[in-house]
């Protein structure tokens, strides 16, 4: 019905799939940006590239950190800056097997990614977002946060104490690549939420 002797495409075949071409075509105009959007950070890195110098071995201690400035991403300028709170590795305190000369610690909270403080005289890492706290080795005491706070790789060159790359730490201090804040790494929910190559 609708069609004349000889015709091959109706004219509601016609417009049934030129209304299904133009559908096509702004669904993936609404696509294309939102899967980018998702997938783009996959493919950038936002931690450090290299080893940067934080200051001679004579300025770390084993019972106080010390906040220092790093540079995590050089292309945004000032806002590709963090802190790292660093001290000297205590044997007879740190439990975890990481064995680096040097404990360096994230500033970001393991929640929602707020900047987190160190109080010496509590001798805990304070978040002031949503209530966030964390032991003297970065341990989750209290809180929303999902794991320990995150570290640096350190090294120890001439004298001069060293970080570099950014890992994440299970409730156990064991190594993992970075994930972003809130996604576990222990028990059912790191499969959930699997790494990124970046934060």
């Amino acid at each position: 019905m609708g069609a004349y002797d000889g015709e091959t495409v109706t004219r509601r075949r016609l417009f049934t799939g030129g209304a299904l071409a133009a559908g096509g075509i702004a669904t993936t105009a609404f696509a294309l940006p939102a899967v980018g959007f998702a997938l783009g950070p996959l493919f950038e890195r936002t931690e450090p590239r290299m080893f940067q110098d934080v200051g001679p071995v004579g300025d770390f201690n084993p019972q106080s950190y010390v906040p220092k400035v790093i540079t995590i991403d050089a292309s945004v300028g000032e806002a590709g800056k963090s802190t790292v709170y660093v001290r000297k590795r205590d044997p007879s305190r740190d439990t975890d097997h990481l064995h680096q000369p040097y404990i360096a610690i994230s500033n970001r909270c393991m929640h929602l990614g707020c900047p987190v403080r160190y109080v010496q005289a509590s001798e805990r890492f304070i978040c002031p977002c949503h209530g966030g706290v964390y032991q003297f080795d970065g341990k989750v005491a209290g809180g929303p946060p999902v794991r320990p706070l995150d570290r640096f790789e350190t090294r120890v060159v001439k004298g001069r104490v060293q970080v570099g790359p950014r890992f994440s730490l299970d409730s156990h201090l064991h190594r993992f690549k970075v994930r972003d804040p809130s996604n576990h790494v222990d028990g059912l929910w790191q499969y959930i939420y699997p790494s990124r190559p970046t934060t």
